[in-house]
């Protein structure tokens, strides 16, 4: 259909005529009326001729998409799949050298965040392990000599060009390129031995690393006269850096060490003048009901007699007990603790004393460093207490809180769990208290919850 045809079969919207014998227009006020017929018929013509013109607007754009043949839109169609291939391939080849290149300013990147080191540093691998401190020390001034020879004169520290020439002159070019050595090779060794004084054991990589990258950028400087760090020396300085990282770890741990070794000790020795001082107590009130004894002999009071020496029996007997802990050093007391309001319900201590008074190895460990005092939940004696300790603690392995120094005894379990191991190893137990009391602990909650509440 044309648009002739189109157009001679739209039918024609024209105002509807209205009568003098129409029964809307009122025999009076007739002209009013018409006026306000005329009005709408100029609104419908408007609109009418609004339509037309939307109307036309719509064939003239069918008859142009009309005369585009079938090839013209598929070669068209074809056109605008190349190019959006191509804008995808660009885009693809813009974001690959994008991500090359931040791969490469992410490995020169040198991190040194302690925070991000700590973390991925785990146990330190020793580099080169040796028995203790002094030997690392010994060998680390080996070192340190080796790296002195190789930076003297013609010690080798650094390689350049021979043949350079200035003006013509081997000599001017050997002194420049001389000058030029020792200004690289004394900037390498400012940033090694700045690296060695601020060193940390967890910091050894990124030493090593940043070190690498100094030698590379005097390489990559120095070029044109072929100056650069000898690989012999940069091994040299790379292995005093992990020596000094191996020297600082071990002294830590004998420091460590000594500390712990000065602690038990300290206990030790606590634990031996509490039994001095209880035999020299026993020594005297046996003495004491001795002298009683040979004067109610001379009374000859049977009774008080019998009650003297029932009493300086149960002496002798404690005396017995005092002198056997005194020679057993395997012999006292296993402990297990908590701290609900420190540690919370799933840490315990398990530990062992040889005081007379274990709780007074309570007490010294709910001191100042904790906010609150630990709840004893077992205290048990034992002629091998050091095995039944050691014993306890190869059970509880798997769940140490601390897994780099075994000298800290907390482990993450229950009273309950600790309860089982220690009835495996004991057989039984005189009493046992799961359930903490945690008094202080348990008031400052409800304080505090009083608080909030009178707040709100």
């Amino acid at each position: 259909m044309t648009a002739a045809t189109q157009a001679a079969s739209t039918p024609a919207v024209v105002p509807q005529q209205r009568t003098v014998s129409d029964p809307d227009i009122p025999l009076f006020g007739a002209r009013g009326k018409a006026r306000e017929l005329a009005a709408e018929g100029t609104r419908l013509r408007s609109e009418l001729e609004q339509a037309h013109a939307e109307l036309a607007g719509l064939r003239a754009e069918m008859s142009r998409l009309g005369m585009l043949s079938v090839l013209e839109l598929e070669q068209q169609r074809d056109r605008l799949g190349r190019e959006l291939a191509d804008l995808t391939a660009k885009g693809k080849a813009q974001k690959a050298e994008l991500d090359r290149r931040l791969r490469g300013l992410r490995q020169q990147i040198v991190v040194t965040e302690e925070t991000a080191l700590l973390q991925e540093a785990g146990v330190y691998q020793y580099r080169h392990p040796l028995s203790d401190a002094v030997a690392y020390q010994s060998q680390l001034s080996r070192i340190q000599d080796q790296i002195k020879a190789m930076a003297r004169k013609d010690g080798g520290a650094v390689k350049a060009a021979t043949g350079w020439t200035v003006n013509g002159s081997v000599t001017e070019g050997r002194a420049m390129v001389r000058d030029f050595s020792k200004l690289m090779l004394r900037a390498y060794n400012a940033e090694a031995d700045n690296l060695v004084r601020g060193l940390k054991p967890y910091k050894l990589d990124s030493a090593v690393d940043r070190l690498g990258k100094v030698a590379a950028t005097i390489a990559k400087l120095g070029k044109t006269m072929q100056i650069r760090i000898a690989e012999d020396y940069h091994r040299l300085r790379i292995k005093e850096l992990e020596l000094t990282a191996d020297y600082q770890e071990k002294l830590a741990e004998e420091k460590e060490r000594e500390r712990e070794e000065k602690a038990r000790l300290r206990e030790e020795r606590r634990a031996q003048q509490e039994i001095e001082r209880e035999r020299a107590r026993l020594d005297k009130e046996r003495q004491h009901y001795a002298n009683a004894l040979a004067a109610l002999q001379a009374k000859g009071d049977a009774d008080g007699v019998a009650q003297m020496q029932d009493r300086l029996a149960q002496i002798d007997t404690a005396i017995q007990d005092v002198d056997h802990r005194a020679a057993n050093v395997r012999a006292g007391y296993v402990y297990v603790i908590s701290n609900l309001g420190a540690f919370g319900e799933k840490m315990v201590k398990v530990g062992m004393t040889r005081r007379l008074d274990p709780l007074d190895r309570v007490r010294e460990l709910s001191d100042a460093s904790v906010p609150f005092n630990f709840d004893v939940h077992a205290l048990f004696f034992s002629e091998d207490a050091v095995g039944i300790e050691a014993q306890m603690h190869a059970r509880l392995a798997d769940r140490r809180v601390n897994l780099v120094n075994h000298r800290r005894e907390f482990f993450y379990a229950t009273p309950e769990e600790a309860k089982e191991h220690l009835l495996a190893l004991t057989g039984s137990l005189l009493q046992y208290e799961e359930v903490p009391e945690a008094l202080e602990y348990r008031q400052s909650l409800t304080q505090a919850q009083e608080h909030a509440g009178a707040i709100t």
